[in-house]
């Protein structure tokens, strides 16, 4: 597994609308670890609303709040009494339009408390992000393991940003150090159109390229311009170039079936289809 894309999918199985249970995510999860490319893999997401409502095995986990923030420090408390591994919380810290702040000090109140446990604050794309990201930077300068998460889909057009718009905030997450985390919308390597929806899903391999452009200090436009990519011919080359690299910026997404973006990377030639 070239380094690029290590870790860069998260097992997204037990998220909503899922029809699986736990057990059944867990078995897959492990078949997926002991894999070829498990190093592709991140974490299996477990939503905090079902931790307590029936056994839960061993495994590593990462943690998706769905309660309030103030459950979040007892639900940890509850999985690793059960012999989990939590390897991250993901906490929304606003809904759409509100004043991000107030969820951002619960958040970091959690990360106080919780030592070196990451923390990812899913920040809406709308008013008062960029002092959102103020607030995460300053987090971090002060040791915390905190940073920001983003949605870039969902089930109405304004939650897909355009490529502009998802530039500016790869760009000022650069501009401030800081890794981030994407969320929902990203079904496929390059951009696209649902047919059945009619909106335009952002590519994870159209995010990876662009983070590598903003890395090396392209302007909004340029990251934008990868961005809008929707043919994989101008993704694949650069791709290739920093495959042997660390992936900058861009910590990864979840995905309900992670063996369709792998599919997608082997067709595309930047993964061997591999047999070790």
């Amino acid at each position: 597994m070239p380094p690029l894309y290590a870790g860069l999918i998260d097992d997204a199985s037990l998220l909503p609308p899922s029809p699986i249970g736990l057990a059944d995510a867990v078995a897959k999860h492990h078949e997926h670890a002991a894999s070829w490319y498990r190093n592709l893999l991140g974490s299996l997401l477990v939503p905090a609303s079902i931790v307590g409502t029936e056994p839960m095995p061993r495994l590593t986990a990462g943690l998706i709040g769905d309660v309030p923030a103030a459950v979040l420090p007892v639900t940890v408390d509850k999985l690793r009494a059960a012999g989990v591994q939590v390897l991250h919380v993901e906490a929304a810290v606003a809904r759409r339009g509100e004043d991000p702040q107030p969820g951002l000090a619960a958040l970091r109140s959690l990360a106080e408390t919780q030592a070196g446990l990451p923390l990812y604050a899913e920040i809406p794309l709308s008013w008062g992000l960029l002092g959102a990201l103020d607030t995460v930077a300053e987090a971090r300068g002060s040791g915390l393991a905190i940073a920001p998460k983003f949605r870039v889909g969902g089930l109405a057009a304004e939650l897909f940003p355009t490529p502009v718009e998802l530039a500016a905030v790869i760009c000022a997450c650069r501009d401030r150090g800081l890794p981030f985390k994407l969320a929902a919308g990203l079904r496929h390597a390059t951009r696209h159109t649902d047919p059945e929806t009619g909106f335009t899903h952002h590519g994870f391999l159209n995010v990876l390229v662009a983070t590598v452009v903003a890395a090396q200090g392209g302007e909004v436009a340029e990251v934008a311009e990868s961005l809008a990519a929707t043919h994989p011919v101008p993704l694949v080359e650069p791709a290739r170039t920093h495959r042997d690299g660390p992936r900058p910026l861009f910590l990864g997404f979840g995905a309900a079936n992670v063996v369709e973006p792998l599919t997608e990377l082997v067709r595309l030639g930047l993964i061997n289809g591999g047999y070790e």
